[in-house]
């Protein structure tokens, strides 16, 4: 799998400005969905799964599909996880996130509920959900499918698009447009780190803004 580029100082606000310069105004995910900790963020290509309610489960092997699936991320990927907006138990926890981080996985994404965020903290892995909620996903939610196209918060997801998370949002940007906006993004947040430092040296803003074009 190749490693997306992404300078460490871009972040969500600058890829949603990018994706907005080549017409795609609306994919950035809903509000609702905040890291753990406001300092966390998350690069990297989807790896989708998607639950749905259901009360029955494998009796002998109830995480099963939760199992493969985990097992097969790859260094370099997010873990982005629909839930039909359901907030019947959580869906991410400690252990899978610690799978995760020792498969190379750079954070999760999930539009319900999380739980032992305080754990998943601990791991320094970047999380992001809706609230939290104590509940197992056993006998409540089942998985019905792994990399697959997904909705998730308001945003459709397919398999190696990239997500960038922060404590701006999420946003998505489709695979066939990852060099196109990335080569920007990149671009911007060096733009950026002279227009911050001319902006603290007491330069105008129309004049910033004039030799920049940047705000």
């Amino acid at each position: 799998m190749s490693m997306l580029k992404v300078d460490p100082r871009v972040r969500t606000a600058m890829v949603s400005d990018c994706l907005d310069a080549i017409g795609i105004l609306n994919n950035v995910m809903d509000a609702s969905i905040k890291p753990i900790r406001s300092n966390m963020r998350a690069v990297g290509l989807a790896a989708t799964m998607s639950f749905v309610p259901d009360s029955q489960y494998d009796l002998k092997d109830p995480y099963a599909v939760a199992i493969d699936f985990l097992d097969t991320l790859q260094t370099g990927e997010i873990v982005i996880v629909a839930t039909q907006r359901e907030s019947l138990s959580a869906f991410w926890g400690e252990l899978f996130s610690a799978a995760s981080r020792g498969r190379g996985a750079t954070g999760v994404v999930c539009e319900g509920p999380l739980r032992d965020v305080e754990a998943i903290a601990g791991l320094e892995f970047p999380a992001f959900g809706v609230l939290a909620r104590p509940y197992d996903y056993k006998g409540r939610m089942r998985i019905e499918s792994t990399r697959k196209p997904i909705m998730c918060g308001g945003v459709a997801v397919h398999p190696a698009d990239a997500v960038i998370a922060d404590a701006d949002g999420i946003a998505v940007v489709p695979a066939k447009y990852i060099e196109e906006v990335f080569a920007a993004a990149n671009a911007k947040a060096q733009t950026e780190r002279t227009v911050l430092q001319d902006l603290l040296s007491g330069k105008s803003v129309r004049e910033v803004w004039d030799s920049y074009g940047v705000l």
